[in-house]
């Protein structure tokens, strides 16, 4: 079962609770209700996970960034190494290694950018369904005090 799906038959469970005359109150199944609360609690580690594979793989990509950026670089220097023989093919090394930083380092902070952003966004959305899932629960407790 899915944490929603949980929390309605808790909700189902309250609203179907035997009324307590001149109150609020309702009389549940302890254990049916400690039951799903601890399905619940079980359900909730793999968003936890997810969020954990989130940062580990915004870390991996990062580093992949970095390493392509090193490359690109080094690359370039290689290219210049190469190209010293002669006065004007040693100004024109100069000017596109300086080209090739350029983009690498463009290349690497739009990697590093739009990694942030993906992390992120999937972050949000993580915390969107905890805090959801929170408040319901939240709410439930109320109901149930």
């Amino acid at each position: 079962m899915e944490i929603f799906t949980l929390l309605e038959t808790i909700e189902e469970a309250v609203e179907n609770g035997k009324g307590i005359p001149f109150s609020n109150k309702c009389i549940v199944e302890k254990n049916e209700l400690l039951d799903i609360i601890k399905e619940i609690r079980l359900k909730l580690p793999d968003e936890l996970k997810q969020a954990k594979w989130v940062k580990e793989e915004r870390a991996r990509i990062m580093v992949e960034a970095q390493k392509e950026a090193d490359d690109i670089i080094k690359e370039a220097e290689n290219r210049i190494i190469s190209m010293i023989d002669e006065h004007e093919i040693t100004r024109q090394a100069y000017e596109q290694k300086t080209q090739i930083i350029e983009i690498a380092n463009e290349k690497a902070r739009e990697i590093s950018n739009g990694t942030k952003l993906y992390a992120d966004n999937i972050l949000e959305k993580v915390e969107a369904v905890l805090e959801e899932a929170l408040k319901t629960i939240q709410n439930n407790r109320k109901e149930l005090d």
